[in-house]
């Protein structure tokens, strides 16, 4: 809050400026006044500026001890003594104050004009013994500053206000535990006090308290100070200092810029001259936090761009060995693929073999029973000279109807190991020119070749042989079936040995 109203302090002060310009504007025609009239217009004039600009004060209340010294109203001329003292005091103009002091008749002052008076001598002896900070002249004008405040005391009964302010001192512990920060605090807030005088409550509590509670009241102190345009003030001047004891040195250096920055728009010499003493240490200080952590800001980056790069060149190698780990894996996966093949291979080579070796066995264990019998009639023909008994069985081999028997046979077995090869075949061809089976065929001329060729058996000689065809026909057929194919001539072959052997179930 306060550094939000400090941003706004422009404001405040043109708002003051303005009440002192309706001020003069009312006055302006007043110079014919009596006495009272003009006094009573210097005396607001001077409280105006009393803590907004000393040169301003200081013309208006030299005007004020004139005019009473003129009319010889001695009440007024120490009253109006007593006021430009004490912004003498506010100053820093110390002998000065003393000058004015020393002109005070104290004889037959009324009780507030001695209350005024010593609040007046208290007030300076205390500056002047921070001023001269010094362990032996600075206790003697602090002990007259202790003993003008209890003539205060004694000169005038304390109001109510004042009395409870007065019990943030008391150190009865009994009323200590329940006249609490907080109760003070509250008590300032809701009295309905001006913004100057709830700013010079907050300070003058806040010489009972230490710590964050001091703190708190002399922030308070410092807002209001902002918002009544006080540009007299220690209130923003001890902030700094607490704040800088609690080792908030940012916010220390923030306030004691504030500070100088309002008591020389006042001109308070000696505010200047203590600010002036501070302010190096606390901009050393806050220079040498800076300075550490840009060094920490420094020491991370280092680390983490350390860290960065380790965790980088750890991710390269990680990602090296990610690429080595999957080229390898797809080595296996392309060898087990290789592996998987030739397995399908190997096994439907072995049941081709088993299959065919079976089926081999079984025909030529017939064929030798057959030539076997037909052996022994012969035989029995041939003692009995019965050669036309011998003729009749030898026509009665048909050589073509064995090898269409036999064929017959071979498509079987075919067909029942490659149960899709007549449609998978014909998938290669144009539909107009695919080859199907006629009724009561298992194959055809042509399917029964690339069948041949399927089961591996590649020279067309042994095709040939087997077909009872020459190679030239064999040749004939097979170019004569590539070149109306859906795929090149040359890629015929390799599609006819993809055609999947029982319907691809390989039990692996």
């Amino acid at each position: 809050m306060l550094k939000t109203e400090i941003s706004r302090e422009q404001h405040y002060d043109l708002q003051k400026q303005s009440q002192i310009l309706k001020l003069k504007h009312r006055f302006l025609n007043n110079d014919h006044a009596g006495y009272k009239s003009s006094y009573q217009q210097d005396s607001l004039l001077f409280e105006e500026y009393r803590s907004f600009k000393y040169d301003s004060a200081f013309i208006y209340v030299n005007r004020m001890i004139n005019l009473s010294g003129f009319y010889q109203s001695k009440s007024n001329v120490i009253k109006s003594t007593i006021a430009l003292g004490t912004i003498l005091l506010n100053s820093g103009m110390y002998k000065e104050a003393f000058d004015q002091l020393e002109k005070i008749d104290t004889n037959g002052m009324t009780t507030r004009l001695q209350s005024d008076y010593h609040i007046f001598r208290a007030r300076l002896y205390h500056g002047i013994a921070e001023y001269d900070n010094d362990a032996v002249y600075s206790k003697v004008y602090l002990e007259k500053s202790e003993s003008d405040f209890k003539n205060v005391q004694s000169a005038g009964p304390a109001n109510h206000f004042e009395k409870v302010i007065d019990l943030a001192f008391n150190a009865d512990p009994v009323k200590q535990k329940r006249l609490t920060a907080d109760f003070f605090f509250n008590f300032l807030t809701h009295n309905n006090l001006t913004d100057h005088n709830l700013a010079m409550a907050s300070t003058r509590v806040s010489f009972a308290f230490t710590g964050e509670d001091k703190i708190r009241f002399l922030t308070l102190a410092a807002i209001n100070d902002i918002r009544s345009s006080t540009k007299e003030t220690t209130a923003i001047l001890m902030l700094g200092q607490e704040l800088f004891k609690s080792g908030n040195s940012k916010d220390a250096y923030f306030c004691i810029q504030q500070a100088i920055k309002d008591a020389k728009f006042y001109g308070a010499r000696g505010h200047q001259v203590q600010i002036e003493a501070i302010l190096p240490i606390i901009a050393g200080k806050l220079l040498a936090e800076k300075q550490l952590e840009r060094d920490k800001f420094l020491i991370c980056f280092l680390l983490i761009s350390f860290t960065a790069a380790a965790l980088f060149l750890v991710l390269f190698i990680f990602h090296k060995q990610i690429l080595r780990i999957k080229a390898h894996e797809l080595v296996i996966s392309r060898k087990n693929n290789e592996l998987q093949e030739v397995n399908e291979k190997l096994w439907e080579s072995s049941r081709i073999k088993e299959e065919f070796i079976g089926l081999f066995f079984k025909s030529c264990s017939t064929h030798i029973e057959t030539i076997e019998k037909m052996k022994r009639k012969i035989q029995h023909n041939m003692k009995l000279e019965n050669y036309q008994q011998v003729h009749i069985l030898l026509n009665n081999v048909q050589i073509e109807r064995e090898r269409a028997k036999l064929n017959e046979t071979l498509d079987t077995m075919f067909l029942t190991l490659f149960p899709n090869f007549i449609s998978s075949f014909n998938m290669l061809l144009h539909e107009k020119d695919q080859l199907w089976p006629k009724a009561g065929e298992t194959l055809n001329a042509s399917l029964r070749i690339f069948a041949l060729i399927r089961l591996g058996i590649n020279e067309l000689e042994t095709i040939a042989k087997i077909l009872n065809y020459s190679a030239s026909t064999v040749y004939t057929y097979k170019v004569r079936i590539k070149s109306k194919a859906l795929v090149p001539a040359e890629d015929f072959e390799k599609k006819i040995m993809e055609i999947k052997f029982t319907d691809g179930r390989y039990p692996g």
